[in-house]
């Protein structure tokens, strides 16, 4: 019931990468925090998540990032005009 407030770390973290965190849930459950926030970039969110992880402070941890689906369809739909299966 006391320790350290673990949502001003969320919020520290995020902003060690040129992140900024939109909200910090804690929950029941599978998960104990949910955190939903921004970063710069795909290489500042893996490298605040390998951090995270080689800390060993916690045992699971689930990234989701948001995808613009627009530019995944532009891309599957060049790559499956170029694509050639064997055979």
């Amino acid at each position: 019931m006391q320790g350290s407030d673990r949502e001003a770390a969320v919020k520290a973290l995020f902003e060690s990468v040129g992140g900024k965190v939109s909200s910090v849930m804690f929950t029941r459950g599978i998960y104990d925090v949910v955190v939903n926030g921004e970063v710069p970039d795909q290489s500042a969110g893996i490298g605040m998540s390998l951090a995270v992880r080689a800390s060993g402070s916690l045992t699971e941890m689930v990234v989701l990032e948001e995808l613009d689906m627009k530019a995944v369809l532009a891309a599957a739909k060049k790559a499956a005009g170029a694509y050639k299966p064997a055979g």
